[in-house]
């Protein structure tokens, strides 16, 4: 028996099959020890593009601080969530870990701030998106075998990775996958990649503000929700927590509040999967928007819109994020300009893709790539 068919065994009927990963565009050999999504999961990781996501903004600028978050800290927790859930439910976890990893692999230096000067640079030449920019960056830039170009993931990863079911126009190499993807509801695995990520940047995002000093706990102690655990905690650990130091009382919220979610999470979900009697991936593709049956309750649904809404006006609108920001669009304004004007600057492998795709996207493609600290050293050698 082969190994896809093996692991697939012990999958739900409903679950994306390892056997149905749909190829590659450059045909390989199959691996005995590896399922094909296995693969891709390492193909990702072994990427330059994940790699640099070490050294991306998550809220805070690398060089902030050595403890907040980047963009590969937290793309691993997404994988480790979604990971977990899908073993929860019986869904494929090594697919839904690929998309996890990669869901974030295309995001420019300075976070979202980043994305969206030069999506504003751009909107005269298709825009910039991150999840779009993910597509080109697994199809076309990342550069590590002879045969190919991008790391030749299966069909069925690159459709995981849609999101929005969205391509560039310059993408023609993708427009029969986005075809057969876009009228489709997503694999379960993609719907609990998307909520792990809103989990755990909720829950993340508070913490890194608090430990960065821009929010304080009492602030925080404002919410019913964030108030009932706080005292909950008080009462299950008495002394050892209320003489805790702050930051100590924090991280057990913060555990304590995942708990909550992921438990919230499963229980509804399987009520849901219970309740649909879903026999096939084709049932799954068949389902309306609002028939998704892998998701919080109500109930927690509401709590991640209210701990939203704290951060944005309590966090993401800051002041002393909105002077990074500024910074950003300085650096990434004069770096586009320069390359624009000196594509002979451009490494070779870029330059080759100038006559494909046009210089304004390949000039993106190089920015998008970089990370914080290397546009900030680019920035004052060409200021």
């Amino acid at each position: 028996m082969k190994i896809e068919e093996f692991e697939d065994q012990f999958l739900a009927p409903y679950a994306l099959k390892n056997t149905l990963h749909e190829g590659r565009f450059y045909q390989e050999q199959e691996d005995p020890y590896r399922t094909n999504f296995q693969r891709d999961r390492d193909r990702i990781i072994h990427s330059k593009a994940f790699r640099r996501l070490g050294y991306k903004t998550q809220v805070f600028v690398n060089n902030k601080g050595d403890s907040f978050r980047t963009r590969l800290t937290h793309s691993i927790e997404v994988s480790q969530l979604s990971r977990s859930i899908s073993g929860m439910l019986k869904l494929n976890k090594d697919y839904a870990e690929a998309i996890a990893l990669a869901h974030d692999i295309g995001h420019p230096p300075f976070g979202h701030q980043g994305e969206s000067i030069l999506d504003k640079i751009m909107e005269n030449h298709n825009g910039f998106e991150h999840n779009k920019q993910n597509l080109r960056i697994v199809t076309v830039l990342e550069d590590r075998y002879p045969y190919c170009r991008g790391l030749n993931l299966s069909k069925a990863t690159i459709k995981g990775l849609m999101k929005y079911n969205k391509i560039y126009e310059e993408d023609t190499h993708l427009k029969e996958l986005f075809e057969e993807k876009k009228n489709q509801f997503p694999p379960l695995e993609w719907v609990i990649v998307d909520t792990c990520d809103r989990i755990a940047y909720l829950h993340h995002d508070l913490e890194d503000g608090i430990d960065s000093g821009y929010l304080i706990l009492d602030q925080v102690l404002e919410l019913e929700y964030w108030k009932n655990i706080y005292h909950y905690l008080e009462k299950e650990w008495n002394t050892k927590f209320t003489k805790a130091r702050t930051s100590y009382k924090v991280r057990m919220m913060i555990r304590h509040s995942l708990n909550l979610f992921i438990r919230d999470f499963v229980e509804t979900s399987k009520k849901n999967l219970d309740s649909l009697q879903l026999g096939s991936i084709q049932d799954v593709y068949s389902l309306q928007k609002k028939q998704n049956p892998v998701r919080n309750s109500d109930e927690f649904r509401h709590i991640s819109d209210t701990i939203f809404e704290f951060l944005k006006k309590n966090l993401y609108y800051h002041p002393e994020i909105a002077l990074m920001e500024r910074k950003a669009e300085k650096i990434l304004k004069l770096l586009f300009e320069e390359f624009l004007n000196h594509p002979k600057m451009l490494p070779i492998q870029y330059q080759e893709k100038i006559l494909e795709f046009g210089i304004h996207r390949v000039v993106c493609d190089y920015i998008s790539g970089m990370t914080d600290r290397y546009a900030i050293k680019l920035y004052k050698e060409l200021r």
